[in-house]
């Protein structure tokens, strides 16, 4: 393999993907069937807490971001976890078939689990489409878009006086004079050459 970071150039949407007792931030969506109630897939990490809830749940929502979301929606349930934090606190939306919607989104999609297929580090999960609305009829936000614009959307705040060293895909933030050569983020799966370094 030459260089996989061509991969990032998959343009994907970003979403709240929510389903009983938590959710997370999700880019791997797609529409696989259509008809009257579309499947759909979205590919949740395994280490993700979330990952635990939706093999255990029958129903999931997508909340589909747009590029003037509340850069305070992607943090909470893109940075944190709800293993240590409710992600849900102060929640902004309404519920639907027991679901959470964030209010602040284009609109919803609510599936029925159909199928799970096991993808390595990621788990696909496949829905039928059940219940849907558009709230607005703006500009989605991409994955791409997300990359160009996260230093604006998310802030990274470091420790003075430490080398850290910073996911350019999730922020997760280590504390290491050198990262070993096959290290792995623990948030988000990704290889050594997907953080930068920062030292204040």
């Amino acid at each position: 393999m030459k260089n996989k970071k061509i991969t990032r150039k998959i343009s994907q949407g970003v979403y709240v993907l929510t389903t009983k007792g938590g959710g997370c931030i999700v880019d791997a969506v797609s529409q696989v069937s259509s008809g009257d109630n579309p499947l759909l897939a979205v590919s949740v990490m395994k280490t993700n807490y979330t990952h635990e809830l939706m093999k255990e749940n029958q129903t999931f929502c997508l909340s589909v971001l747009g590029i003037n979301v509340n850069p305070m929606i992607i943090e909470n349930f893109g940075m944190k976890s709800m293993r240590e934090y409710d992600k849900f606190l102060d929640f902004q939306g309404e519920t639907v078939n027991d679901l959470k919607i964030i209010s602040d989104s284009l609109g919803y999609m609510i599936c029925e689990k159909v199928d799970e297929i096991d993808c390595e580090t990621h788990t696909l999960f496949i829905g039928r489409l059940i219940e849907a609305d558009l709230y607005a009829n703006e500009k989605e936000m991409t994955y791409t878009y997300y990359q160009e614009h996260k230093d604006e959307l998310i802030k990274v705040t470091t420790q003075k006086g430490k080398v850290a060293w910073v996911c350019k895909v999730c922020n997760y933030v280590v504390y290491a004079d050198e990262l070993p050569d096959d290290y792995i983020c623990p948030k988000c799966g990704v290889t050594k050459d997907f953080f930068i370094r920062k030292e204040d």
